[in-house]
């Protein structure tokens, strides 16, 4: 395992910059998860920005504290910045700031493979992580964790990433040429893989003398992200002392979590889009205590400069107006638009956003029917001009148009599989053109899945229930064109894998922010009007109670 020796400050001086520096002699870990490409302060949307991390960092290292600076993942994805350089400068802007530490996401692999271990190859920083795993060797790709050495006091970072990581993703990224898994993150039903994974780590980690071991973990408490949630990690596990978490973009300013023996874990997460900096200290006498830091006076100029530098390489593509709309597009409760929480709707309810993306596929294809994934459709677009900033951030994956031929049955299980949202949001909730259907919500979901998160059938009654094709039922006997992207059609995201063998009728055509342009330009004249004024959509999907 690598080590590195931090060096000791002798410094004390405190430079206030609106809080409290740390104590001489403390050792600081600040923590950042799930940023998602926002790189710079943005007061109107609650946002820090990287300039103040590096501020902080500074200024308690001034004031002599000892300062580690780690991330939970998900920060190279999520806005233009992000897809226009395929993560290339979110990971120069972090190595600006000083990161030392970071666990990939389940979104840093969404450039693909290569992408991202060339990526980790040039980062300053150090990717860890125990369970991603090349499964032809059967060793982590990455060390399981790293540790920190400073004053006598050794401080090991463990690395988790979720195991949903291969279906939130893209799957075929997983695979080689022959569709076999070559890597993996110890997922199985249980969830024991993972928790005997991590817990080998942290074994490894003490014998070599940690005095604190800290899961850096992007797991996530969600109840969809279960057997592998960071709760669910801690009651399986011992040795463990503080979990830094993402994935679930919770904000947890410090819960205490009992692990298997009965001892306390502190677990914390910052929310998401920096709304927050995390602030752990290790205090001289030992004392663990964390802190979430959401207003902060102090920016780095020099990481100022450095990603103003970067924003106007591409600021003037991003402001240009590509088309205007005279409605809100939501994926958000509307009524918390203007809100800093706010409730979002696209992954277990029909919104006019998710119709809008549907009829765009289905134009631009000419297919029977369209499906898009929720967890794909990722921001509101505001009444008024619409920028091709606008159009990436609804639509920040890169993914491309695909048409295949498949069977009324088939399709009824994708919308089965993306309708298990009861009581919990799913990212395979499918908003749908061409189609309408019904979500029983009285009824259980009875999808059977396999070990990786796939579709593997039925075990009881469909919840999913009168299906229309335009003005007929679903046939499951008829053959229908479907359209949708790589990512589902080709790659099973979101585990649904019925499509991957059908025959394509058009692959990779174009990308799915461009299929959005060309709807509305071409499909619209230019401007998206009152058919998609209703934000609850146009009654396509409809939950059914008893």
């Amino acid at each position: 395992m690598k080590k590195r020796l931090l060096g000791t400050l002798t410094l004390a001086m405190a430079v206030s910059m609106g809080m409290a520096a740390g104590a001489e002699g403390d050792i600081v870990v600040l923590y950042t998860n799930d940023v998602h490409c926002a790189v710079a302060q943005d007061d109107e949307n609650q946002v820090l920005g990287y300039a103040k991390v590096a501020a902080l960092k500074e200024e308690l290292e001034e004031a002599g504290s000892e300062v580690i600076l780690v991330d939970a993942g998900d920060a190279i994805q999520g806005e233009a910045i992000g897809t226009l350089s395929s993560g290339e400068y979110l990971v120069q802007i972090m190595d600006e700031v000083g990161y030392d530490i970071a666990v990939p996401g389940n979104h840093e692999f969404d450039y693909g493979m290569e992408q991202f271990l060339k990526l980790a190859e040039e980062a300053d920083y150090d990717y860890i992580s125990a369970n991603f795993t090349d499964l032809t060797t059967g060793e982590p790709v990455f060390d399981a964790y790293e540790i920190e050495e400073e004053g006598g006091v050794k401080i090991a970072f463990v690395g988790v990433c979720t195991p949903k990581t291969i279906t939130s993703s893209t799957p075929v990224y997983f695979q080689n040429d022959a569709g076999e898994y070559i890597y993996g993150f110890r997922q199985d039903e249980t969830g024991a893989a993972l928790y005997d994974c991590v817990q080998s780590a942290v074994d490894a980690a003490r014998a070599e003398g940690a005095d604190y071991v800290i899961a850096v973990t992007h797991l996530g408490i969600e109840a969809e992200c279960s057997p592998w949630m960071s709760t669910e990690l801690i009651g399986n596990t011992n040795g463990i002392d503080v979990v830094l978490d993402g994935h679930s973009h919770s904000t947890i300013e410090g819960d205490l979590v009992k692990n298997k023996d009965g001892a306390n874990v502190l677990m914390t997460s910052t929310g998401t889009k920096l709304s927050a900096i995390g602030k752990l200290t290790i205090a001289e006498d030992g004392a663990l205590s964390s802190e979430l830091v959401y207003d902060y006076e102090g920016s780095d100029p020099e990481v100022e400069a450095f990603i103003a530098g970067i924003q106007a390489e591409f600021e003037e593509t991003l402001n240009q107006v590509v088309a205007k709309t005279d409605v809100a597009l939501v994926i958000n409760e509307p009524s918390t638009l203007d809100k800093e929480e706010k409730i979002r709707l696209v992954r277990n309810a029909e919104t006019n956003l998710g119709d809008l993306c549907a009829d765009a596929y289905r134009y631009v294809s000419g297919a029977d029917v369209a499906l898009v994934n929720g967890g794909g459709i990722r921001t509101d677009i505001l009444a008024g001009d619409i920028t091709y900033d606008d159009i990436i951030s609804v639509h920040p994956f890169g993914n491309e148009l695909c048409m295949v031929e498949a069977t009324g049955q088939q399709i009824l299980d994708a919308l089965e599989m993306g309708a298990r949202v009861t009581p919990e949001e799913n990212g395979g909730f499918l908003q749908v053109s061409g189609l309408t259907y019904e979500i029983h919500t009285d009824m259980e979901s009875t999808v059977k899945l396999d070990e990786n998160g796939m579709f593997q059938g039925m075990l009881g009654d469909y919840h999913v229930q009168n299906v229309m094709i335009g003005d007929e039922p679903l046939d499951p006997d008829k053959t229908y064109t479907v359209a949708s992207h790589n990512y589902m059609l080709k790659n099973a995201g979101d585990g649904i894998n019925m499509f991957t063998e059908c025959e394509l009728l058009l692959e990779d055509i174009m990308l799915d922010n461009q299929v959005l342009i060309t709807y509305i330009t071409e499909g619209l004249g230019g401007v998206v009007g009152e058919e998609y004024a209703e934000p609850y959509g146009q009654g396509r999907i409809v939950a059914v109670e008893g």
